[in-house]
């Protein structure tokens, strides 16, 4: 693949909410045992969030912890992106002008990208493309937050697969002409035929005994049309999709499966991350289960880098491959060299 401007990672950054729950909180809840729901659901605690932890609010304290790390000022930012929640501050709105000014980019611009939980890995390749067209963004900053566990009727056995849902935020800053953590390849792939599968209902049986009425003007709760359609489906195509888009992104670096040192992939049952993994030739030790966090949207990937570099599993010189997919259903990938 031919790079005519590098674009490399300089900066990122987490924030999670102070409130913890953990799976013995969760069995009452959804009378699921302990036991399934921290072996099989992957669930050992998650963070939720409380009415100060708007998505806006979580997704600018990560956006000052990736500017930190860079050692880069907030009017050095050309551009916003904002990937994270539509369940957000306010309906019909553009989260990245308020995260912008949050951080004082008062020199850039703001735009949002969504594809679900698909959102991280595509908006990391929508941002180096764009600087590598314009010599004028210098700095791309990429914000996400989420609070869908909100969203949640943890009555509902149709929702179960979302029951891991976590709240927090992630944020990347990128830097043109940086040859540092340089991005490379990409792809992605979609299954329209799955495009109505996961909705946001007013229905009786989606909101159930609890309160339909949610922050900032949203009402319902999240359900499943068709679930026995929607669960035969992805168990033929989403490990073919998972593994395809992280062998494309790989081969378009110039790579092989076979060079990947370390996976940054979503939260998800950990016997699909397991077959994942063993599908690339990969190890547990090669990733990170989040398994303190649970599924936080498009922010699973910067937290999955973030625990990586910490846990000493990404060294100088890895390819490191970030990969996610979203309802609707989409599947993607980005690859990195690391250093």
């Amino acid at each position: 693949m031919v790079i005519d401007v590098p674009v490399g990672l300089v900066g990122w950054g987490t924030y999670f909410p102070a409130r913890i729950e953990t799976a013995a909180e969760l069995v009452e809840c959804t009378g699921i045992p302990e036991s399934v729901l921290r072996e099989k659901l992957g669930i050992h605690q998650r963070h939720v969030a409380g009415p100060e932890d708007t998505v806006v609010t979580m997704a600018t304290q990560a956006s000052l912890r990736a500017l930190e790390v860079a050692g880069v000022r907030g009017e050095q930012v050309n551009l916003v992106i904002s990937h994270g929640s539509e369940f957000k501050d306010h309906v019909l709105w553009n989260a990245a002008g308020k995260i912008q000014h949050n951080i004082g980019a008062v020199h850039g611009y703001g735009f949002e990208v969504y594809a679900l939980c698909a959102s991280g890995v595509i908006a990391l390749n929508t941002a180096r493309s764009l600087m590598q067209a314009d010599e004028r963004l210098e700095y791309v900053l990429l914000a996400a937050a989420s609070r869908e566990n909100d969203l949640i009727n943890f009555q509902n056995p149709r929702a179960r697969f979302m029951y891991n849902f976590g709240s927090g935020a992630g944020a990347m800053l990128l830097r043109r002409g940086e040859t540092r953590n340089l991005i490379l390849g990409a792809s992605y792939f979609t299954d329209g035929s799955l495009s109505e599968t996961i909705l946001f209902k007013q229905t009786p049986d989606a909101i159930g005994d609890s309160e339909g009425m949610l922050p900032n003007g949203y009402y319902g709760r999240l359900d499943v049309d068709d679930y026995e359609r929607m669960s035969e489906r992805l168990a033929e195509i989403s490990l073919p999709n998972f593994v395809g888009t992280i062998r494309e992104a790989v081969e378009r670096s110039g790579a092989a499966l076979a060079d990947v040192k370390f996976l940054g992939i979503s939260q998800m049952k950990r016997s699909f991350w397991h077959a994942i993994l063993d599908a690339l030739g990969l190890t547990p030790e090669q990733s990170v289960y989040l398994e303190n966090h649970g599924h936080v949207q498009s922010v699973d990937q910067v937290l999955a880098l973030e625990l990586g570099l910490k846990q000493g599993k990404i060294k100088p010189g890895d390819l490191v491959v970030l990969s996610g997919a979203g309802g609707g259903y989409t599947w993607g990938a980005v690859a990195l060299r690391w250093g």
